[in-house]
């Protein structure tokens, strides 16, 4: 049988209703997670892009993995000059973006006109709020994002992610995702095999 490889997103390990299922605080919740992979002797591969390993590593405080977990993570970036992606995905991804980027427009412009009757305060919280809301969420917005896709795409792998926008492509292109709520549980599940 041959292994099954995983390409988990930082999401994972970041998102507070995500990373409880494996421990306390993200390190925890990422040490623990190699870890219950580790227990499966060799069944499983992690693999994380060179550039999600060190946002990890900014991210996760003292980050030290025992050498049971080490031993499950490879880190691999993708090949980036040897992978395509079908045009259609492109032509969605430019649409996408130029109707996120009206949505943005109109955003700004609903702040301008609130800025005449509330505090400067307000309207910057209003405007950062909703302009994220509108621009990033749903969609790739990061080489990082991108960058699980196509390991992902190269491999073969299973994606694990919190990131609409990422299980979003990962769907468009025919890849293998868990939803979050669902890893620990499926993890559980190799372990009877």
């Amino acid at each position: 049988m041959e292994k099954e490889r995983l390409v988990p997103d930082t999401s994972i390990f970041t998102n507070p209703d995500v990373y409880k299922q494996f421990g306390s605080n993200p390190s925890e919740a990422f040490t623990n997670f190699l870890l219950m992979v580790a227990e499966l002797e060799g069944e499983i591969n992690v693999y994380l892009p060179s550039s999600v390993f060190e946002e990890l590593k900014r991210m996760l405080n003292n980050l030290k993995l025992p050498p049971k977990a080490r031993s499950v993570l490879k880190v691999k970036s993708p090949k980036k000059y040897e992978l395509y992606i079908p045009a259609f995905l492109m032509y969605e991804f430019i649409e996408e973006l130029r109707n996120r980027i009206n949505k943005g427009l109109r955003v700004a412009e609903e702040a301008v006109k609130a800025s005449t009757y509330k505090k400067p305060e307000e309207v910057l919280k209003f405007l950062r709020r909703r302009y994220r809301e509108v621009l990033r969420e749903g969609i790739v917005d990061s080489k990082e994002d991108l960058e699980i896709i196509l390991l992902a795409l190269e491999l073969d792998a299973l994606v694990l992610s919190a990131d609409k926008g990422v299980l979003n492509m990962a769907d468009k292109l025919g890849l293998r995702y868990l939803e979050p709520q669902d890893i620990k549980e499926t993890l559980e599940g190799f372990k009877l095999w």
